[in-house]
């Protein structure tokens, strides 16, 4: 519908026809020109004129053209199919054959008079449905919220939801918070009649553990209809082909509704992505066996660090600084003496040196390694200490004028000291333990140097370090300069029961020191290690050049191998300075891989390994929970029907009253000066009059 309408009184178009009347009187009334060769002619060059003028005043009223543009919306209503294993046990065959050409001749139905969409939802929510049946997770709740961002600002006339209601992620669909205002109409896919079944319901375990801990895993079992049966639960460790039985539990079932929880303790022996299969071996006439079973999946890391004891000769002060590193489960401390052979100190993350370098042996060779090999150092200078040769290996004291006579000294920590926090017992004590027994001589801390310890002689606070830390040459060093740390550890415990302070200060100091940074050019970071079987694999990368600026400058190839041998083969992307890789979805299994790139010239390769896990939630609830999808139903306007009803879902939408269309109604405004026509009227009304004019001998 259209109107026209004046942003002034619509009674001024009198002045307008006026005005052109008058124009045109004007010009024409008393005009003889045309009188002897067309007598009647001024009378129509007069009405062009009025018209004419008469329109384009009437175009200064500025004229809107008013128009109602009507639209009508249909109904959308939203097919949504549950795609989950779970159906995919109940339908297949010719009943889904069957189930197909119903769903099909519903969507027909409804197309006629509705806009129907379909969606498939399982591990998420997506347009259209294939009926495979392969989502490994039902999270209806998800579903509800996706069909409403989808199509809530719609004229949203009815959710179809066609599931067997269980939900192994999410909450309950009927609790959801989604303002959904369409009644949801719910297909009860699945049986809800109890069959004779033996499953492992869920395995707790811990995500990490620690090469050499021992933990804990709860399983849970559940029955259902057998009773009277007997069966064993087996613990089983994979490694590759190879399967190792760990242990086995007996189990006896003594009711038809039947849960029992069971513990085992392992222990984690070897470092990496350990793999455990739990498996409970069936009874007779179960229903299925593909829930017998569930493989576990483990991170274990090798934390600790190899600890290496040097020393010139036998000392107690080896002892005491023993136990209190292998306190630290993640320590494995070796002890060796200089005159053993085969030493290979590149083997070690870390390196105690006990009177080394001593007067009578000297150890350039192993200093050597130490320092090509980056590997970090303490040294505990006592009174067979080369002291010419120490002065030599760190740069953190400045040691001369070294004498056969010693010093008792204690030890006080320094207010300066920030490298890591100290106990404030540790303070306090420490200057009341016996003293150690120090080489008389010059000692003063380089610049590189952090004192943790000044020497204190008697009641004297001296400015002469007795224990420093710092970076020489890019590795942690440290520096203790006296013998008799037994006395400091047995004094601790003679005192307060315990060595807590001995260990606080001599484990934090190890700590800090043998505290690994990651020097690496080239270096391929994970995601994570277990990777779900539906999740992409994810991979960065990073290469820095001699500065340890970040470049990305050359490719990077890696090979991703399962372990059947087979490989797949990838390029890195480049995302900024660094480099990024989407491997995509892999089977399940562990993998390792070999990344590669060249860079100066240089060959760089970082080996990893990961797994991938398979999800299997949707093997352990057979039992189809047909209660939730009624209650989705009732809540909100809709109706629960079966499967076997799917024909009758469509009359039961188009009888419902709330499904209707709606009609939206648009008002647009245009001025009459923007219309085209109107330009080409007043040009014709114009050019018609110079027309007459010109061709009756006038102009």
């Amino acid at each position: 519908m259209t109107n026209l309408s004046f942003q002034y009184p619509a009674w001024f178009l009198i002045f307008c026809l006026l005005l052109g009347l008058g124009y045109a009187m004007l010009l024409y009334y008393r005009d003889t020109t045309f009188k002897e060769s067309a007598p009647g002619l001024h009378r129509w060059l007069g009405l062009l004129r009025m018209l004419s003028i008469a329109l384009l005043s009437m175009l200064l009223l500025s004229p809107l053209l008013r128009s109602i543009l009507t639209d009508t919306k249909k109904p959308v209503i939203v097919l949504a199919q549950d795609q989950s294993e779970s159906i995919g046990l109940e339908l297949s065959g010719e009943k889904l054959e069957l189930y197909k050409k119903e769903w099909q001749g519903l969507k027909d139905d409804l197309a006629n008079q509705y806009e129907v969409h379909e969606m498939a939802i399982g591990d998420a929510a997506r347009e259209g449905v294939d009926f495979k049946f392969e989502d490994k997770i039902s999270n209806l709740s998800e579903a509800v919220q996706a069909i409403y961002d989808a199509y809530g600002t719609q004229n949203l006339g009815a959710v179809v939801l066609a599931s067997d209601g269980i939900y192994n992620e999410g909450s309950n669909p009927a609790y959801t918070s989604t303002p959904i205002s369409a009644p949801i109409y719910t297909i009860a896919l699945g049986d809800t009649v109890p069959k004779k079944d033996l499953l492992i319901k869920r395995v707790f375990h811990n995500k990490i553990a620690y090469l050499g801990d021992k933990f804990t895993m709860q399983i849970d079992l559940g029955a259902t209809n057998c009773a009277g049966t007997q069966s064993v639960i087996t613990v089983s460790k994979v490694n590759g082909d190879q399967v190792k039985l760990l242990q086995s539990i007996p189990v006896s079932v003594d009711k038809n509704d039947f849960f029992v929880t069971k513990e085992v303790v392992l222990e984690a022996d070897q470092a990496g992505v350990a793999q455990y299969l739990i498996r409970v071996a069936g009874v007779p006439g179960e229903a299925s066996e593909i829930n017998n079973k569930k493989e576990v999946y483990m991170d274990v890391l090798d934390a600790r660090q190899k600890i290496l004891m040097l020393a010139n000769s036998p000392n107690p002060d080896l002892s005491a600084l023993r136990q209190t590193l292998e306190a630290n489960k993640n320590h494995q401390v070796f002890l060796n003496y200089i005159t053993d052979s085969g030493i290979d100190v590149s083997k070690y993350d870390f390196v105690i040196l006990h009177n080394l370098p001593s007067q009578s042996n000297d150890i350039a060779g192993i200093m050597r390694v130490l320092n090509e090999k980056r590997i970090p150092r303490l040294f505990v200078a006592g009174l067979q200490t080369g002291f010419s040769n120490l002065a030599k290996e760190q740069g953190l004291v400045h040691i001369q004028n070294v004498t056969n006579q010693t010093d008792d000294v204690q030890g006080k920590v320094s207010a300066q000291f920030s490298a890591f926090i100290m106990d404030p017992k540790v303070v306090e004590e420490l200057p009341r333990f016996n003293p150690v027994t120090c080489s008389f001589g010059s000692y003063n801390a380089t610049a590189q140097a952090q004192v943790i310890l000044w020497k204190r002689i008697g009641q004297i606070d001296t400015d002469q370090p007795l224990l420093v830390v710092g970076e020489t040459n890019g590795v942690k060093t440290g520096v203790f300069l006296g013998e008799g740390l037994w006395k400091w550890r047995l004094f601790d415990y003679m005192q307060h029961n315990n060595h807590d302070i001995f260990d606080e200060l001599f484990g934090k100091t190890v700590q800090y020191l043998s505290l690994k940074e990651d020097k690496r050019k080239f270096r391929v970071n994970l995601d994570k290690s277990i990777f779900n079987e539906n999740e992409a694999v994810g991979l960065g990368a990073e290469l820095y050049n001699d500065n340890y600026e970040l470049t990305n400058e050359p490719d990077v190839s890696i090979v991703i191998r399962d372990s059947k041998g087979k490989d797949y083969n990838f390029t890195f992307n480049k995302l900024g300075k660094a480099y990024n890789l989407n491997a995509g979805i892999l089977p399940t299994g562990n993998y390792t891989f070999s990344a590669i790139t060249t860079f100066n010239g240089q060959k760089q390769e970082v080996e990893g390994r990961f797994s991938v896990r398979p999800i299997e939630l949707e093997r352990f609830e057979t039992i189809a929970n047909h209660g939730v999808l009624r209650q989705l139903s009732v809540q909100n306007g809709g109706e629960l029907i079966f499967g076997n009803q799917l024909s009758t879902l469509a009359e039961k939408i188009k009888s419902n009253q709330t499904v209707k269309p709606v009609i939206y109604q648009t008002t647009k405004t245009n001025p009459l000066i923007n219309l085209k026509w109107i330009f080409a009227i007043l040009l014709a009304l114009l050019s018609m009059e110079w027309f007459l004019r010109r061709y009756y001998g006038s102009y």
